[in-house]
């Protein structure tokens, strides 16, 4: 009996900015999930994850959402995005069934058609729950009409529904070859951006918003520590001193608040210990420091306009 044919290849989740592809990541990758390094270096796309499905390892890269871009920062994230579709082996554009063919959708659908018909492109019809069968079925049919992807799923990224299927499609289409990381292999520096990229994610949360693009967050020291935990040092940048007092909050609310809920999900993350500290700090140029740029994984130079 021959042994079936190992298959490994890059996946790219795009849409817009809260379409599902950070959750759909998430649930694909699972349990088994493998923050790795680069083997090839690119400036342009981080890996999010690696998932296994049967003898297919399908390695997740990390695109931002896609949206009109106004600042240097938002050009970088829109060039990244696009970069790591043009990268991948199999692209999957993922819409909201709520919001349906929406303005960003449909200059989404005119950025693909540049990718011509070598490009695997598959569509999935993300939060299925929210509107009736008949809608769904409408809105495929005008997505189709649009664009030939070569398959479409109705998922729901948060419940699972539909997520198997299409995770059973995706190892189906990656190239048949050796898997390109090992399953267990855990690397300090995509850690660390993960680590930054989870704090970001809670102010967010906790600031409803007011400083979404205004902030971002670097993990500045991370040392391993003899009874297994790990002490982990963070900056948040902040670009006025009123947004430091945001950040800080009330007597230092909020920061002891995000602080807590990121080092719980680090916590279950490494399935560790973690000693999490925060700093903020004010740098009002620091959407124009290449630096910044580097710790997010994006190219400084595509921010040019």
């Amino acid at each position: 009996m021959t042994e079936t044919a190992t298959r490994a290849g890059f996946v790219a989740l795009i849409g817009e900015p809260n379409a599902g592809k950070s959750t759909l990541t998430n649930r694909m990758v699972g349990a088994k999930v493998s923050i790795v390094t680069h083997k090839v270096q690119t400036t342009r796309a981080r890996i999010r994850g690696v998932a296994l499905e049967g003898a297919s390892q399908l390695v997740f890269v990390d695109t931002p959402g896609l949206f009109k871009p106004t600042r240097r920062l938002d050009r970088a994230m829109v060039a990244a995005a696009w970069g790591g579709a043009a990268d991948a082996d199999v692209v999957v554009l993922m819409i909201e069934a709520n919001r349906g063919v929406s303005e960003g959708v449909e200059t989404i659908l005119e950025g693909l058609q540049a990718f011509g018909e070598k490009r695997k492109i598959a569509l999935a019809i993300n939060k299925i729950d929210r509107v009736k069968s008949e809608a769904l079925l409408a809105l495929s049919e005008k997505m189709n009409e649009a664009y030939p992807f070569i398959a479409t799923f109705m998922i729901s990224a948060e419940r699972g529904h539909g997520v198997d299927a299409l995770k059973e499609w995706l190892a189906g289409e990656v190239p048949e070859g050796p898997w390109l990381y090992p399953e267990d292999q855990i690397a300090d520096l995509p850690l660390r951006m993960i680590a930054a990229e989870m704090t970001r994610e809670k102010l967010t949360l906790r600031l409803h918003q007011e400083l979404p693009y205004q902030l971002t967050v670097e993990t500045e020291n991370w040392e391993e520590r003899k009874d297994g935990s790990c002490k982990i040092d963070q900056l948040i940048y902040v670009m006025r001193d009123g947004h430091k007092g945001i950040v800080l909050g009330n007597k230092g609310e909020t920061i002891k608040a995000v602080g807590k809920a990121a080092r719980e999900e680090l916590v279950e993350f490494l399935g560790r210990k973690v000693h999490l500290f925060l700093q903020v700090k004010v740098r009002p140029n620091w959407l124009e420091e290449s630096e910044r740029y580097d710790e997010m994984g994006l190219n400084f130079k595509d921010g040019n306009s």
